[in-house]
């Protein structure tokens, strides 16, 4: 099915440099206040795509660290995939080095804790991934056209 006209405006603007320079800061502000507020139950960037709260302890701090993403299910597998764009800027965001540090975390998915176990993907099984994660959102291309890193590429599985 073709996505409809605000889909592809979405897809459009983010992306775009504005976006990717104004998105990082108030995307996750009103991603945690609004998620803080309705108890875990609405996240509003998942209304564009499906998203989630990452928790994740801190790899220098030790603290926990909650991080609202977009991610990529895969139903299949009970898994999702998490895509370390950081809106094609050029560092790798924070959240990543996290996880390589403490794979066990957990997400809030619509109100419901899940602890998961990360994994950075690799080779053959990072490629089929990058596919997925491009089909289902095409501007992570853009954003891998900005920088010279290879974007981190992380899936997530229940524990």
């Amino acid at each position: 099915m073709a996505p409809g006209v605000g889909l592809r405006m979405v897809r459009r603007v983010s992306s775009t440099r504005a976006f990717a320079r104004v998105a990082p800061r108030f995307v996750p502000a009103m991603d945690r206040a609004v998620h803080r507020l309705t108890r875990g139950k609405v996240l509003p960037s998942a209304r564009m795509l499906p998203g989630v709260i990452l928790t994740v302890r801190g790899a220098r701090s030790g603290v926990d660290r909650r991080t609202p993403l977009a991610c990529v299910p895969e139903p299949e597998a009970g898994s999702w995939l998490l895509v370390g764009s950081n809106f094609g800027r050029p560092g790798h965001p924070a959240w990543t080095a996290n996880l390589l540090a403490h794979p066990d975390a957990s997400i809030s998915l619509r109100g419901t804790d899940i602890p998961v176990r990360a994994r950075l993907l690799a080779g053959e099984e990072r490629a089929a991934a990058w596919r997925a994660a491009l089909a289902f959102w095409p501007p992570y291309a853009t954003y891998q056209e900005r920088v010279e890193r290879e974007i981190r590429l992380f899936r997530i599985e229940r524990r």
